[in-house]
């Protein structure tokens, strides 16, 4: 007979309270989850080459209402317990992949908003992936009697090779300079502009002393720079899930949507590149988009209520 499983209060509580509202609980899923065995496996095999250094990339497809949610966020949970970082957002018409006038920037700064570490599941974990990284930092300067800004720029150097790269690492060097001085403001100037909270050039240049902010054309970019620093703050992976992929087919301009569709395409090939540049992308979408994931679809058929 199998032991019975122990459930935390608040977990109880929490997983009780969404499904009365009707509701995908945010943590927890794994007490109301059945039948998707194979899925799962599917998923802690990705997550597997993730830890070791591949990519991975996965569509959740299915009917309106077949669990598509419920699977994303199943998903996270198992990611987060095997020490990944996630972040995940819904795809609207005022969040999208490519755009120019601000709807891309708003996908990224959900993105941001969150970010979910083991110990911070419910979001708002980009500080505390900073603050690791700068810790490791000063503790490896401490024993090679370096300073650790020094240190900070030494593991940053190769991210130069990037896009946008050397502002990414000097602000993250003016994180470490606000930790070193005391100085909170200058830490919450370099944090909002990793959450892409600058809207303008120059807001950015006098607080931090950079050229560049996050914006429409430049989100990819970003996110590999942020995957970068996850695996260098001692994380496994970096995984990103996108929901609602229906949205990318309600546009009425054709030309956006087409433009949107070319980066949705540069968004899912992360899986068969020799350099990994994010660890893993989760989409979760219809039926039309088999044709796009092919033996990459995790197909979500409804629960039988015979």
């Amino acid at each position: 007979m199998a032991s019975a499983i122990k459930i935390k209060p608040k977990d109880r509580d929490a997983v009780i309270q969404a499904l009365q509202a009707g509701v995908v609980p945010r943590k927890g899923q794994y007490l109301v989850q059945v039948g998707r065995a194979e899925e799962i496996k599917a998923v802690l095999r990705d997550i597997e080459r993730i830890i070791e250094g591949g990519a991975a990339i996965r569509f959740v497809i299915g009917e309106y209402g077949s669990g598509k949610t419920f699977f994303l966020n199943l998903t996270r949970t198992i990611a987060l317990e095997k020490k990944l970082v996630t972040a995940h957002a819904d795809l609207t018409p005022d969040r999208r992949l490519y755009a120019s006038g601000g709807q891309a920037r708003c996908l990224y700064a959900e993105l941001m908003a969150n970010l979910s570490t083991r110990s911070k599941p419910d979001g708002g974990a980009l500080p505390s992936v900073v603050e690791r990284f700068v810790t490791s930092a000063i503790a490896a300067g401490r024993d090679r009697k370096l300073n650790p800004e020094a240190v900070i720029r030494e593991r940053l150097a190769h991210l130069s090779e990037f896009v946008g790269g050397y502002d990414f690492a000097e602000v993250i060097a003016s994180y470490w300079r606000g930790h070193d001085q005391g100085d909170d403001q200058l830490k919450a100037n370099a944090v909002r502009w990793l959450r892409g909270e600058f809207s303008t050039k120059t807001e950015a240049r006098n607080a931090l002393g950079v050229r560049t902010i996050v914006d429409d054309t430049n989100i990819y970019d970003q996110l590999k720079l942020f995957s970068q620093l996850v695996t260098l703050a001692g994380y496994d992976g970096f995984l990103i899930c996108l929901d609602e992929l229906v949205n990318l087919y309600k546009l009425a301009n054709t030309q956006a949507a087409r433009a949107i569709m070319n980066k949705f395409c540069i968004f899912s090939t992360i899986a068969y590149r020799v350099q990994r540049d994010i660890s893993a992308f989760c989409w979760g979408g219809p039926q039309i988009f088999c044709r796009i994931g092919g033996e990459g679809s995790i197909a979500i058929r409804p629960y039988s209520l015979a």
